[in-house]
């Protein structure tokens, strides 16, 4: 039955409304979702986020008019957002908390003649309470089976409906039979909209761990880039000290007469490596730890993959800084 024209108006009113009052929405698919269920989600969301569901063309001609009052608003890009069965819930708090409330409120249902799967459904192994005169059923959908104790058994785990593919009589009459519900239904996320920038619901997915991951992988690259291309940057910066270092270290241990502070360690160690030997009793090692973490260290650096140093080439022929 058609809203009369005050329940209209009221409508009207109540979407400008909050329009005006929040300055961020989710716009939300309610396919599959029952009466019941959004009555819970409003329920959940009572204090933090309002909900409005109402007719595509309603609510575009709405947001139309709401634009034509206000000139220049970006509230104009939730107008190709009303496509398909979706609706709208408003709020002016935390996002991340609104879609906890909404993603969590969903509910079981069987599968449906005719309805698209949203996910696979594999039916495990083992009894299904059918007796030995229903087997043709099963032999019908090709699921290998026995009779064990009086009652059908299926032998293997059976991929039974693929995503995205509509399910069929025989299907939901397997499904009904064995008492499953594999599909979970609640508000799909498809946009959001957040003071006048509209975007797909998955950016609420990256999170701070997401982004520092992301930017560490990214200087790695670019540190890896760097020393490949033998061009200094702040990210190789580290490596190329280091590099140089070994350079100098490696021809200081060569020469007898010349040394300095830091290596004087390491041509100790290659002199007389059982001078850092530990003195297994509880006294006797403790003055050679820092020498034998130092020396430690330098073993795991030079194991690692060998980087283009400071010298110009990979190999250890010529050039300089």
């Amino acid at each position: 039955m058609p809203l009369s024209t005050a329940r209209k108006a009221e409508y009207f009113t109540k979407m400008k409304e909050l329009l005006t009052d929040y300055s961020k929405s989710f716009v939300v698919e309610i396919d599959n979702v029952g009466s019941k269920q959004i009555q819970q989600t409003r329920i959940a969301l009572r204090g933090r986020a309002e909900m409005l569901m109402g007719k595509n063309t309603m609510m575009r001609k709405c947001i139309r008019e709401y634009v034509e009052e206000n000139p220049g608003t970006p509230i104009a890009q939730l107008e190709n957002c009303c496509r398909g069965n979706v609706g709208f819930v408003f709020t002016n708090g935390d996002l991340g908390e609104v879609r906890e409330v909404l993603e969590s409120n969903v509910r079981p249902a069987p599968a449906r003649v005719g309805a698209v799967a949203p996910i696979d459904v594999i039916v495990p192994k083992g009894p299904t309470g059918c007796d030995p005169g229903q087997t043709a059923f099963f032999q019908t959908l090709q699921i290998a089976t026995k009779i064990t104790k009086g009652q059908i058994e299926m032998t293997t785990d059976t991929h039974l409906i693929t995503a995205g593919e509509k399910v069929t009589a025989s299907q939901a009459a397997l499904l009904q039979k064995l008492n499953m519900e594999p599909f979970t239904y609640g508000l799909v996320l498809k946009s959001v909209y957040d003071s006048g920038s509209l975007f797909d619901a998955k950016v609420l997915d990256i999170t701070d761990d997401v982004l520092a991951a992301k930017f560490i992988a990214a200087l790695n690259t670019i540190s890896k880039l760097s020393l490949a291309l033998n061009i200094p940057t702040q990210a190789s910066v580290t490596h190329s000290i280091a590099n140089a270092f070994k350079a100098i270290l490696s021809v200081t241990i060569e020469l007898e007469n010349y040394s300095f502070d830091k290596a004087d360690i390491y041509k100790a160690y290659l002199a007389d490596p059982s001078a850092f030997c530990g003195g297994g009793g509880g006294d006797g090692g403790g003055g050679d730890a820092p020498a034998a973490a130092a020396v430690e260290e330098v073993v795991e650096e030079e194991e690692a993959p060998p980087a283009v140093d400071m010298f110009g080439g990979g190999g250890g022929g010529g050039g300089d800084y």
